[in-house]
């Protein structure tokens, strides 16, 4: 007879294979980043807006045309900075769900032409170094749970302020 309640079972072997899934794909040492595209063009008057905290005082959107989730698990997207001014600036970014980190390909000034980044290298998007905005729209849009959402949903997700699909938070953000 078992001595525990079917529900004590039930979440302990959910448990063990959400820690199994997770230790299989996070350590995947196999993985590769696809090579990036080029920066896309962008435009700074379609984009969808993020929600900022209010500390932040500069408006940031996402341009839909330019989100593309790779085979290799990477959203990839432009955000536009625009100042009060009307001033703008874009990032061309990738952002790993999986392991919450972020990517800076490229970075446009407000003559929008595109400068590569010299060594683009994964950052935590936790860390202090511009990655706010990439935590927001991995929480807002991008990310459900640990996997990168479909470009159909991060743009229904930014454009109704709801995400679709899974809608389990991911703690890493």
């Amino acid at each position: 007879m078992n001595k525990f309640p079917p529900i004590t079972t039930a979440l302990v072997l959910c448990l063990s294979c959400a820690a199994s899934l997770a230790q299989n794909t996070r350590d995947n040492l196999d993985w590769k980043e696809e090579k990036e595209p080029p920066a896309p063009a962008y435009s700074t008057t379609k984009v969808l807006a993020l929600e900022m905290p209010q500390f932040v005082t500069v408006k940031i959107g996402i341009d839909p045309n330019t989100i593309k989730v790779g085979d290799d698990g990477v959203v990839r997207y432009v955000a536009v900075m625009t100042n009060a001014n009307g001033n703008s600036n874009a990032v061309y970014e990738g952002l790993r769900c999986l392991t919450s980190e972020v990517k800076t390909y490229a970075r446009a000034g407000s003559n929008g032409v595109w400068n590569p980044a010299s060594n683009p290298v994964w950052r935590d998007v936790m860390d202090n170094m511009g990655s706010q905005h990439a935590r927001v729209f991995a929480r807002q849009a991008a990310c459900d749970t640990r996997l990168a959402s479909s470009k159909e949903d991060i743009i229904k997700s930014l454009q109704t302020g709801k995400k679709t699909g899974i809608t389990t938070p991911n703690l890493q953000f």
